[in-house]
Formats: C-alpha cells, structure tokens, sequence
C-alpha cells in the first residue's frame, strides 16, 4: 500500500526548461532583473510583490488593453482589494484572439457526447459563430449588464452563446440541463435574466430526458424575460412556444466586435451548492477571470497552442469555466456531455485516444472509481498524448495517485488541485517544476497568499489549521448579486479572521509549502479532542472493496461527545455484517481507537450535491433535528430522495 508522501514523479531536466514557467522565470531575469533559484523563492516573490508579480505576468503574456491601467493594485484591503484601476479589456476578445497565435483554420473545439457524436469547429468558424450570436443579441436589444441565462449542456452552443454574450458585456449563468427545475429557479430568478437559451432535453447513460416541461415552470418564474432561444439537442425538428431557433441566430452574420470592459466589471455569476438555503450568486469580473485563468493555465498546467485540454464537468460547475479558459492561452478545448461511466468506465479515456487529449482533467471521485474497479486504461487504449492529468473536486488520497503513475502513465504531471467557485479556481496544486507525492498538493499557486490558521488566528506549520487567503487575489468575488452594501460577502468570507479569507477547508501545510485538504472544516470529526479531516476517514474505509460509497458524521455537540456515525453504500453481494468487522479493525488500526465508529450503517446512496460533494454538513444537521427543508434545498441535491434515510433514522431515534 502506498504511504502519504511517496515520491511518484520528478520532472526531467528537459521538462522543467521547456515549459511556460520556466520561460516566464526568464523573462524576469532579462526584463526585470529578478533571479529566482526554485519555485518556492519564486512563489514567496509573487505574494510579497503582488503589484510586480501580475504586473510582471500581465506584461509576459500579453494581456490586450483597450486603455491602459493606472497601476496594478491600488488597494489592498480585503475584502475591496482594487486591481489594475483605470484599464479597459475584454474577455471573450482573449478567447477568440489568444494571447498566442494560432492558425485560423486550426481546430479551436472539439464538442463530443456519450451518444458518439463529435464536431470539430476551427478558430474561424468559432469566430463566425460567436460574431452571429452576438449580432442577434444586439438586435433583441441586448446590452452591458443585462443577464443572460442558459440551461445548456457542455457543448459548443454554450461556449458560443458565453463568448457573444461576454462580448457585449452582458452577465452569463448557467446551470446543466440535468438541474432540477427547484435548482434552476433557485438560481436564475435572483437575477433577472432577459434572454433564456436552452435545450428540449439531454442524453445521460444511454437514456434521454425531456426538460420541455420544466422549461415551461421556469420561464413562468422569470417575469423579466424578452426572449428564449431552443437549442435542438434530442430533436433536430423540436420546437417550443414563443422561442427562437438556434439556427436563425447562426444565420444573422456579421462582424466580431469586443464591449471594453473594467476589470471588475462582471463576466458571469457562479452559484454556491445551496446545501443550507438559496445558492450564492457570486459575480466574477473580466480582468479578475482572465488574468487568474491565464496564470494557471499557462503556469501551472503548462497549456500552449497544440495542447488539447479536457476537464470533465457540466454547465454548473466551476471547471467549466477554466476549461473553456484555455483558449485564452491557445490550446484547443474538447468538451464532453454524458455520463462519465457509460458504456463502462473506460469512455473518458476513448475519448482521450480519440481526441488527443494532453491534459486531462478528471474529478477525484472518478479516478477513485476507476481506481477501484480495477481499470487499467494505458492497457486498453492510446493515452500516450497525455502528459498532465488534474483531478479535484475532493481530496484524492495516495492510492489515487499511485494508481495514475500505475495504469495511466509514469511520466505524466499529475495536478491535484483544490479551490472553488468563490474564486472560480483554484489556490493550491502543481507546477511543471515540482515533483509529485502520493497524496500530497505540490504547493501553493503562484500569486495565492495560503496558510493554515489554528483558533486564534495564528499561522500553523505541520498542523491541521482552517485554510486562509492572506492577501488579495484577482479572482476574487466582485460582490454577490443583490448584496449593495457587501454584508453577505463579508460574513461569507472575512467573519472569522477579519481581513483574512477563511475558506472552509481543513488544510496541513509542511515547511516546504506542500500541503494536504482534509475535507471541509465545518464537517470535522472531533473525537475526545483528537480532530480529523473526513478524506483521512475515507481514505481508509474506502480502501474496502465492499464499500462502494461512504459519508461519516460525528455527531458531537458542544455539551458532549456524541457518536460517530458510517454510512456505507456495500457492493452488491456482499454481507453488511462481515464488512463492519472489517470496518471496525481497519479503522482501530489505520486511524484510532477514538475514530471507530459507533455504528456501521447501509444506505442506498450518499447524499451529493449537483456538483458531485458529498452532504456530511446537511445530513449532520437533518440527523440533529433540523427540518429537512431547513437542513438542505433541495434543489442543490443531485437525488433529493437519498436524504430519506436520514430523515427516517431521526424520526427513530425521536419515539425512542
């Protein structure tokens, strides 16, 4: 079994000196004099010197300025952090034209689905598309500031939709098709769309789905609407009551042209789980999104044109937006709609071989599931152009790693990342320099001020601590909608430590800057003052091969120490009681005599929200008495109905 911290890979030489770090290391030799020896010295420079840091990478790839700015970080206050005050830029302009030269008739985006067909659009015809859509949005009356909403799958209709839309300088939301209607509602009533573009249904697992009925309650709720574009998806000949074709906006022609927008002028809305009441719109802004993206991208997972860049997700997450970042820097996108695992499990890296994918981002959760199914991809196909793999959306425990470097290849970069929507990346993972341990994030991203607070606000070093953001970074929110005098934001973010982002996450960082996420801070096992992060939990019961699933609540309150509670989802055949003895040695062995659980229980399936994060707050709610409707919206379930066993264990323990 693979330990926690195992060196799996170290980049060569070669490596290191051809990727984009590297080259920006050297332009700040020769054009700002500054000489860094390694990536620590580099990123300690970056945070102590922000305003020369992206100012300096600002000037590196290329950013385009409308108008040029006043300075690169006026203030530095969190949260009001002011960043390159004065500047005009624009977005979609950097996705369309990217910040290096690619062939006009060079594939841009490849758009598949699990039903097997795949387009290819070339940066011409991207162009051609978004310059369309764009040019009927301005003849609807369209303009800065307006909403735009879409229930869209991740395919090329979304990304041109997204480009025309930003171009204009109008906001984009999206949610995937796969929301329920409560879900959308949620989030698209708060901010008063005027255009909603959509599809008649979607295909998921070899099935299709009809959303016309939902579509129908949804544009009910939204009084402000003046428009609604169909997509054809399951239906070339679909049709809805008082919408436009899809087709007659790519029939409208026209020039390309770019609203020039300050930096913090909002590009989009993202939306927090809403697992405990109405999702957060948070806004986003254009310079904030660019530059941060950009930075990653080119930085940290080393994309340039001839790359192909892939990270499974939906309309509704986060991953969706810096995937369709990389054409800022060049690289081609391929974009997936379907499920994961149909036919089996070995889809995504088809489709990898088929499509050339060289980075390919997947969620740990999947890999997780391969991994314990025993797959061996690199035995069944062609992944010999991938060179970085990223994985995120949970912490990815070591045996994930390992099985990477096992059955993918042993000489690919693989970036763990963590973040989140709030600032629509993320803040800790890998670079081209780093080499890589088993269960382990390389270090703290360029520009990212990270550490790890213990109660009292003070820096921990090689103890478990609450995840802090020190110092302001670009992609910070602008504000949340509807927030005017920016309440809801502080008491999001800077409450706890004022003028510190604390993020929710329990973190360790070593001396060396690596770290590893324990899960979420508010779902802490806290047993007889020993404190665990829930993956340490997982990790090891989810080694058992009988255990297809498992969610773990504590449930101690402050007057006491209550119990320690699995649920377990068991494989098929397998017996309910053999495996608590194997859950009850495991954890007494690998963990501690404190984080035995109490009780070993089975479920159909684990409570997840939309986006794939397992429920532990919201079930240790519903499990302490809290109303099902105020413990979790449902809306923000991916199977509302798998909060039902939760409901009906408190409803026993209640007539005890």
């Amino acid at each position: 079994m693979v330990s926690e911290g195992d060196l799996l890979w170290a980049p060569s030489a070669e490596r290191i000196a051809a990727s984009r770090l590297a080259d920006f290391q050297r332009w700040l030799g020769s054009e700002r004099g500054l000489t860094v020896t390694s990536y620590a010295e580099l990123h300690r420079w970056s945070i102590e010197q922000l305003d020369e840091f992206w100012g300096g990478f600002d000037e590196w790839a290329g950013i385009r300025w409308s108008t040029p700015y006043d300075r690169v970080l006026a203030n530095r206050e969190m949260p009001g952090a002011t960043w390159f005050p004065g500047g005009r830029t624009s977005y979609a302009e950097h996705l369309l034209y990217p910040l290096q030269r690619v062939g006009p008739e060079e594939v841009a985006v490849v758009a598949a689905r699990e039903d097997g067909r795949l387009v290819e659009v070339t940066w011409r015809e991207l162009r051609t598309q978004v310059a369309s859509v764009r040019n009927w949005m301005v003849h609807q009356g369209i303009a800065r500031g307006d909403r735009v909403v879409a229930l869209l799958p991740n395919g090329l209709e979304a990304l041109v939709a997204m480009l025309a839309t930003a171009s204009l300088g109008a906001i984009w939301a999206s949610c995937s098709p796969d929301f329920g209607p409560t879900a959308i509602a949620d989030r698209f009533t708060q901010i008063e769309p005027v255009l909603l573009l959509t599809v008649d249904g979607y295909h998921y697992g070899g099935k299709q789905y009809d959303i016309t009925r939902t579509v129908a309650e949804l544009r009910a709720k939204l009084p402000t609407l003046r428009s609604t574009v169909l997509v054809p998806y399951l239906d070339e000949a679909a049709a809805l009551p008082a919408s436009t074709p899809w087709a007659e906006l790519l029939a409208v022609g026209g020039t390309i042209a770019f609203e020039p927008m300050a930096f913090d002028d909002p590009l989009w809305v993202l939306y927090s789980s809403g697992t405990t009441g109405l999702p957060k719109p948070i806004l986003h802004g254009h310079g904030g999104m660019l530059l941060e993206h950009a930075k990653q991208l080119a930085l940290h997972l080393d994309l340039a044109p001839g790359d192909r860049f892939f990270w499974f997700s939906t309309t509704g997450w986060m991953m969706w937006n810096l995937l369709v970042s990389g054409l800022a820097v060049g690289a081609s996108i391929v974009l997936y709609d379907g499920n994961p695992a149909f036919p089996d499990q070995m889809a995504l890296w088809r489709l990898a071989e088929r499509t050339g994918i060289t980075c390919m981002g997947l969620g740990a959760p999947f890999i997780q599931a391969c991994e314990k199914a025993g797959l061996r991809p690199a035995e069944d196909a062609d992944l010999s152009s991938i060179k970085t793999v990223g994985s995120t959306g949970a912490p990815l425990p070591p045996e994930g790693f390992a099985w990477v470097y096992d059955s993918i290849g042993n000489d690919v970069m693989l970036s763990s990342l963590s973040g989140g929507t709030d600032v629509c990346t993320a803040f800790v993972g890998g670079a081209p320099s780093l080499p890589v341990r088993a269960g382990v994030i390389p270090a703290s991203l360029l520009g990212c001020a990270v550490a790890a607070y213990d109660v009292d606000g003070n820096e921990v070093v090689d103890e478990v601590g609450e995840l802090v953001i020190t110092a302001p970074m670009p992609s910070m929110p602008v504000g949340f909608w509807g927030d005017r005098d920016g309440s809801r934001l502080r008491a999001s973010y800077f409450e706890a430590y004022p003028g510190v982002w604390r993020h929710g996450d329990w973190v360790k960082f070593a001396a060396d800057g690596s770290c590893v996420i324990y899960g979420r801070s508010d779902a802490t096992l806290n047993r007889g003052g020993v404190r665990m992060g829930t993956s340490e939990f997982y990790r090891v019961v989810e080694s058992l091969p009988d255990v297809v699933d498992s969610l773990v609540i504590d449930t101690s309150a402050q007057a006491g120490e209550g119990k320690l509670l699995l649920f377990v989802v068991v494989r098929d055949g397998a017996s309910l009681e053999d495996l608590t003895a194997d859950v009850l040695r495991l954890t007494r062995a690998e963990l501690s005599p404190r984080h035995v659980p109490d009780e070993v229980i089975a479920v159909p399936s684990v409570p997840r929200t939309i986006n794939g994060k397992k429920c532990e707050v919201p079930v240790k709610r519903v499990l302490a008495g809290v109303p099902l409707d105020r413990a979790v919206s449902p809306g923000a379930l991916a199977d509302p109905a798998s909060m039902t066993p939760f409901v009906e264990l408190r409803s026993q323990w209640a007539q005890r």
